[in-house]
């Protein structure tokens, strides 16, 4: 089933300043906008009762000079507005009749009152101001509109939500320059990591002024001091212990091969413990020569002398002279595959590559040697075995690891490591899959073109 990746930290923290930003930038936004309305509106309500009062008054004295409908038509009704006079009948001037205004409004004129109303009329918003004039008992209607104030409202409400955009997208960049600030140390200290695991057992952290940090680097490059010190100590034991053994090996091998000259002396049963003893001490001694190798692999004390080879041609003799030598060769080329390699830690990888497929898979079934679109050469070694298990997949090229199909089967547990080790030094690396025909395929990638010789290791899978 796909999973969605999940967001970075640095992505999640800007995000949430995000969305605090605009949040906070929404609710001041309302907060102003109501505001701003409360008061433009009871500013434009005030005006307006003042106006349609004057308005009133002059309408009262013009009933006195008998000249309501020239002072009616005489008034300075504002832009948008428009009046109403309930006595006379003044017909032919309206714009609306009185029944535009609302009912409660007319009613609390009729009454002899004042009062004024929020209304709207073919989708304009008005404020309406009724007033008595009991002169004449007679009752003034104006509406003034409140578009420009609308207008006002939306130029503000837009000028807030740009204002409040801009203030998520600051939060946002807030956000995510604290949080790289923040991160910043741990991802040195991932990288610095991430070297010691690819060998550089030397890189530290550099120090800081900051207190807080600087307790980390120090934990830090003590940790890393202890593992280098202790991975050192190891290589150091296992180099020492190798040499150590070779003067007892030696002389165990010369005593078994002097009891051997003498095997028709012996009787059976001797006879098979000789064999037996001699078989142990040949693969002692084959398991202290890789561990000897192992050693000056890891201390870099191998010269390696690249050269051009014919990778197909090579292979093909180095098939010839291991335990299997009718394994077919396929060269998924249709030139000879030419590569500046070194010779012997080639020869090496594909040698224990076989001899790993015959001691513990039944055999190779097939060597297929090809050229990536990159330029790499991929070396696929094919057993008969039941295959590696997908646990045991990383920790195969470990050294004294075997699968579990052969844990009970001979060998030293080193060839593999081995195979890693050279294939690192070549600047490649070496993994494990399943075989088309049902065992394993052990795989190395090599490079084409002249490779650097480094004494640190590779990686010994694929993701």
């Amino acid at each position: 089933m796909f999973r969605l990746r999940s967001p970075r930290l640095t992505s999640r923290v800007a995000a949430f300043f995000g969305i605090i930003g605009l949040l906070a930038g929404l609710g001041l936004t309302t907060a102003a906008y109501s505001v701003a309305r409360d008061s433009l509106v009871d500013q434009r309500v005030t005006t307006a009762r003042s106006v349609a009062f004057d308005h009133a008054l002059e309408l009262r004295d013009a009933f006195a000079r008998n000249t309501v409908a020239q002072t009616f038509q005489q008034l300075d009704i504002g832009s948008g507005g428009f009046a109403v006079l309930t006595q006379p009948s003044l017909t032919s001037l309206l714009q609306y009749p009185a029944s535009a205004f609302p009912d409660s409004l007319r009613d609390t004129v009729t009454a002899g009152d004042s009062g004024q109303q929020l209304f709207e009329l073919e989708g304009e918003k008005y404020i309406g101001i009724g007033i008595h004039i009991e002169a004449s008992n007679s009752g003034y209607f104006e509406a003034f509109s409140l578009s420009a104030t609308e207008r006002t409202l939306a130029v503000l409400v837009t000028a807030l939500l740009i204002g409040s955009a801009l203030a998520a997208l600051l939060a946002v960049f807030f956000g995510f320059s604290t949080s790289r600030g923040l991160l910043r140390p741990l991802t040195r200290v991932a990288t610095t990591a991430g070297d010691i695991a690819g060998g550089s057992l030397d890189a530290r952290l550099e120090p800081t002024d900051d207190p807080e940090l600087s307790r980390l680097v120090v934990a830090f490059n003590n940790m890393a001091d202890a593992v280098q010190s202790r991975i050192e100590r190891e290589e150091r034991f296992a180099s020492e212990v190798s040499h150590e053994l070779r003067s007892p090996l030696t002389a165990m091998t010369a005593a078994a091969e002097l009891l051997a000259s003498r095997r028709g002396e012996l009787s059976e049963r001797s006879q098979q413990a000789l064999d037996l003893l001699i078989a142990q001490v040949r693969r002692f001694d084959a398991m202290v020569i890789d561990l000897l190798e192992l050693s000056r692999l890891e201390a870099g004390a191998i010269d390696g002398h690249l050269e051009e080879v014919d990778v197909g041609k090579l292979a093909s003799q180095i098939i010839a002279r291991s335990s299997t030598p009718s394994t077919r060769l396929s060269l998924k080329s249709n030139a000879p595959i030419i590569a500046v390699t070194d010779r012997v830690r080639f020869e090496r990888i594909l040698s224990n590559l076989v001899e790993n497929a015959h001691i513990h898979a039944g055999g190779a079934t097939g060597v297929s040697i090809s050229i990536q679109r990159i330029g790499d050469i991929v070396i696929a070694v094919d057993d008969a075995g039941r295959g590696v298990d997908e646990p045991d997949r990383v920790r195969i090229f470990e050294r004294f690891t075997r699968g579990s199909a052969a844990r009970a089967r001979e060998g030293t547990g080193l060839g593999l490591a081995l195979v890693a080790e050279h294939a690192a030094a070549l600047g490649g690396w070496a993994y494990v899959d399943d075989s088309p025909s049902g065992g394993a395929r052990f795989v190395v990638v090599l490079p084409k073109a002249e490779p650097t010789l480094i004494d640190h290791d590779m990686p010994t899978g694929v993701s």
